[in-house]
């Protein structure tokens, strides 16, 4: 039996409730937000670098809670069975749902997932934008296959693996990228996984020389098939979160604010929903999607988007479109302390996790060992 049990020094119960000090994040939300995490059994993971925050999104009762947990900038999100990869400033880290440790936690019984940090890969500050778990290519069987996860090494320009010997493995790269340097040469950010394996891929722009994407930022986002290595789509404002979901491609335009659909064989593009906000991280679950919104802040990365016309009345939270209508009629929407989301991703029938943090002495009682 894994157990949480209190440390020495620590008179009173651990908890995974409390957030480790007083919180700055303030958040409203729509009637049907909560009703709708509730309805769906799931919650939501959602990563802000500029706050430095892993949060966990909740509902109960009709209100949603955010449970936060500190971390040096985090960024993408890849979700595997129990397994959690986070990418951070200069690192990944792994963190398994320790389900029997769940219902230890204070208040008794409220919690149905305890994801508690297990292992870290140093990779040092690679810019690492989204990730995926693949197949292993040596799997004997669909039964057996093992997961190798998948980053997009911005400042390399190009897609990687881990090793315990190296710092990331070099697996691919745009076409039109000619070395590996430490350049961040097209801004390559966003991946989609089909079928167990990495396909299609974002870039703020084909471009070959060091911080070259910054110059066609406003529309030279292109879509790139991976295993083939050609432009699916292109004209893109800052394209980001790529996903394959119920037989269709879906990609964010982020610098217009939209959620569009692709045809992978013509690079068509259609609109479903125009939000209100920078539009990045997407998770899809059935009929909907979760979509992160972010206000522009920094001039330099963001300035001469066409959604600059609209910059005041930019909101920064989680936006639930209807995939059929297209509408975007629930919300949660930071009024303080996040100005920026990167990626949101879903925990399916996950209704009240917990994160086990560093900043309490919770992490230092819990002990997570094999059946005997």
């Amino acid at each position: 039996m894994n157990q949480l049990v209190a440390p020495d020094e620590v008179s009173t119960t651990p908890s995974a409730v409390d957030t480790e000090a007083p919180s700055p994040f303030r958040h409203v939300f729509s009637a049907g937000f909560a009703a709708a995490l509730e309805q769906l059994a799931i919650s939501l993971l959602v990563t802000t670098y500029q706050a430095g925050k892993l949060m966990a999104v909740r509902a109960k009762g009709g209100r949603v809670s955010t449970l936060l947990r500190s971390f040096d900038r985090p960024m993408g999100l890849a979700l595997h069975g129990d397994q959690v990869a986070l990418g951070t400033k200069n690192a990944i880290w792994f963190l398994r749902n320790a389900a029997d440790i769940a219902p230890q936690l204070e208040p008794r019984a409220a919690h149905d997932a305890c994801f508690v940090p297990r292992q870290c890969h140093i990779t040092g500050d690679i810019l690492g934008h989204e990730m995926g778990w693949a197949k292993s290519e040596s799997a004997a069987s669909e039964a057996n296959a093992e997961r190798e996860l998948w980053v997009v090494n911005t400042r390399f320009s190009c897609l990687c693996t881990l090793h315990p010997d190296y710092s990331f493995v070099p697996r691919w790269q745009p076409r039109f990228v000619t070395d590996l340097a430490a350049e961040d040469r097209c801004h390559l950010n966003g991946l989609a996984m089909v079928d167990g394996k990495p396909k299609y891929v974002t870039a703020l722009g084909q471009t070959n020389e060091p911080r070259g994407w910054k110059a066609c930022k406003a529309d030279g986002g292109v879509l790139i098939d991976v295993p083939s290595n050609e432009i699916v789509a292109h004209g893109f404002a800052m394209p980001h979160s790529p996903r394959w979901h119920a037989g269709k491609l879906w990609v964010l335009n982020s610098g217009e604010g939209e959620l569009q659909v692709v045809d992978p064989k013509t690079g068509a593009r259609d609109t479903v929903a125009r939000l209100p906000g920078y539009t990045r991280g997407l998770a899809l679950h059935g009929r909907y999607a979760f979509v992160g919104l972010s206000k522009i802040r920094e001039k330099e990365e963001f300035g001469g988007l066409p959604i600059e016309s609209n910059v005041e009345a930019l909101q920064c939270g989680v936006w639930v479109v209807d995939l059929q209508s297209g509408a975007a009629t629930e919300f949660m929407a930071f009024e303080a302390g996040c100005e920026e989301v990167f990626a949101v991703d879903i925990l399916p029938g996950i209704r009240w996790p917990a994160i086990i943090g560093f900043k309490q002495e919770t992490i230092n009682g819990i002990f997570v060992v094999p059946p005997t």
